[in-house]
C-alpha cells in the first residue's frame, strides 16, 4: 500500500517564494532555498513555463558562453557562468506561482524584511554619526566611504533592496485595497524603508526611486507629483548637513570624496573596450583585469578615487564584457516584459496594482543600471527576477 503522494510542485512554490523574499536579507539563504525549489521542481516533473521574451534571454545566455570561450581564458570567467544559477529563480517562479495573490504575498514579505533591514541600517547610521561626533571628524568625509549596509556587505546592495521595497509596497498601497493588517504593516514599513534609502547616500538609487515614484504617482493621482519635490525639499531642510552636501554633489562634487570623474573614467574606458571588441567583448570577468589597457590616453594619472573592477553601468558592462549583441539581447528581454503585462492588463487578466508595481520596479532597476552594474549583484539580480516572475504569474490570471 503506497503512502500519500508528495506534492513536489507545492514545495517548489514555497521554497521559490521564500528564496525570492530572502534576497532582501541574505544571499546565502536565498540561493540555498533556490536549490531546494529547483530540486523539488525537477522531482515534480512539471513542464517548465517559459517567461515572456525567453528567446532573447536564451540568446543572452548563448552569447555569454560564446564570449567566454572566444576570449581564450574560459576558466577565469567561470564566476560569471556560476552566477547564471540565480536566473533559475525566474523559471521556478514562472512555473510554480499561482497568480497575483502570490505576487502580493512576495511584496508583503519584502516589505516586512526590508523594514527590519532598514531598522538595522538606521541604527548603523546613528552609530557612525555618534562615532564621528565623538572623534571630532568630518562626518561626510568618513561616511561616504563607509555607509550603512543593513544585513548586506555593501551600501549599493542595501539601497537597492530599499528601492524594491519602497516601490513595490507603494504600488500595493496606491492601487489596491489591502486588508487592514497588511495596510498597517505596509504603512509601518514604508517610513523606515524611505528613511534608510535617503540616509544610504546612494545618488543613483535616489534618482531611480524618484523615477519609479513619479511613475506611480502619475498614474494614481497626477496632482500628487508635486509631493516629490516637496518631500525632497523637506528632507534637505530637516536632514543633516551631510545629506545636503551629498545631494549637491550630483552637480558639485566635494573633491575626490565623491568625484563624478570616477564614473566618467569607467564609462570612457568601457567605450574603448566596446570599440576594440564590439562583437564578443573582452570576456566575462575581464573588464577589471584588463581595465588599465583600455584607459584613454588623455586621462591623467593617478585615477580618481573609486572602484575600477567594473564600469558602474550595466549596459556598458555587458557590452564591454560580452559584446554588443549580449547587451542588446538582455535589454530586449527586459523591455519585452511590459508589453506582455500591458496585454494582460487590457484583457483584465492582470490587476492594476500588479502591473504598476512591476513597471515601477523595472523602471527602478533600469535607471539604477545607468549608474551602477546592479544586475551584477546576486541579491539585486534575484530581486529583479523575482519581480519579473511575480508579475508574470499575475499576468496569467484567469
Amino acid at each position: 500500500m503506497s503512502g500519500p503522494r508528495v506534492d513536489w510542485l507545492a514545495y517548489s512554490r514555497w521554497a521559490g517564494l521564500w528564496s525570492a523574499a530572502a534576497a532582501m536579507v541574505s544571499v546565502a539563504i536565498s540561493q540555498s532555498l533556490l536549490g531546494i525549489a529547483l530540486a523539488c521542481l525537477l522531482l515534480s516533473r512539471r513542464r517548465w513555463r517559459m517567461p515572456a521574451g525567453s528567446t532573447w534571454l536564451f540568446l543572452f545566455f548563448a552569447w555569454t558562453f560564446l564570449s567566454l570561450f572566444a576570449n581564450g581564458d574560459p576558466l577565469s570567467g567561470l564566476p560569471q557562468i556560476r552566477k547564471l544559477y540565480v536566473w533559475f529563480l525566474l523559471f521556478v517562479l514562472a512555473t510554480t506561482l499561482r497568480g497575483a495573490a502570490d505576487f502580493r504575498m512576495l511584496i508583503l514579505a519584502w516589505s516586512g524584511l526590508a523594514g527590519v533591514a532598514a531598522l538595522r541600517g538606521l541604527w548603523q547610521f546613528w552609530i557612525k554619526w555618534h562615532s564621528a561626533a565623538q572623534a571630532g571628524t568630518d562626518f561626510y568625509q568618513a561616511y561616504v566611504g563607509s555607509r550603512i549596509t543593513g544585513f548586506m556587505s555593501h551600501w549599493m546592495t542595501f539601497s537597492s533592496q530599499m528601492l524594491f521595497a519602497l516601490l513595490a509596497a507603494s504600488a500595493l498601497l496606491l492601487f489596491s485595497n489591502p486588508a487592514r493588517r497588511a495596510r498597517i504593516a505596509l504603512a509601518a514599513s514604508l517610513p523606515l524603508v524611505g528613511a534608510a534609502l535617503v540616509l544610504g547616500f546612494t545618488r543613483g538609487i535616489w534618482l531611480a526611486a524618484a523615477a519609479g515614484c513619479a511613475y506611480l504617482l502619475f498614474f494614481w493621482r497626477r496632482w500628487t507629483l508635486i509631493c516629490l519635490p516637496v518631500a525632497a525639499m523637506l528632507a534637505l531642510a530637516l536632514g543633516p548637513d551631510a545629506l545636503r552636501a551629498r545631494f549637491t554633489s550630483l552637480v558639485r562634487p566635494r573633491g575626490v570624496t565623491d568625484s563624478n570623474l570616477h564614473r566618467i573614467v569607467t564609462w570612457r574606458t568601457g567605450l574603448e573596450m566596446i570599440k576594440a571588441r564590439p562583437l564578443i567583448g573582452v570576456g566575462p570577468e575581464q573588464v577589471g583585469r584588463r581595465f588599465d589597457a583600455y584607459i584613454p590616453p588623455d586621462i591623467a594619472r593617478p585615477l580618481p578615487e573609486g572602484w575600477y573592477g567594473h564600469l558602474h553601468n550595466s549596459y556598458l558592462q555587458y557590452a564591454a564584457e560580452r559584446g554588443i549583441p549580449a547587451a542588446v539581447f538582455l535589454l530586449l528581454f527586459l523591455l519585452s516584459q511590459p508589453r506582455r503585462w500591458l496585454q494582460s492588463l487590457r484583457a483584465a487578466l492582470m490587476p492594476s496594482w500588479a502591473f504598476h508595481a512591476a513597471v515601477a520596479l523595472l523602471i527602478g532597476v533600469m535607471v539604477t543600471g545607468l549608474f551602477e552594474h546592479n544586475l551584477g549583484d546576486s541579491e539585486v539580480l534575484a530581486l529583479t527576477l523575482a519581480a519579473l516572475g511575480g508579475a508574470g504569474a499575475a499576468s496569467n490570471e484567469t
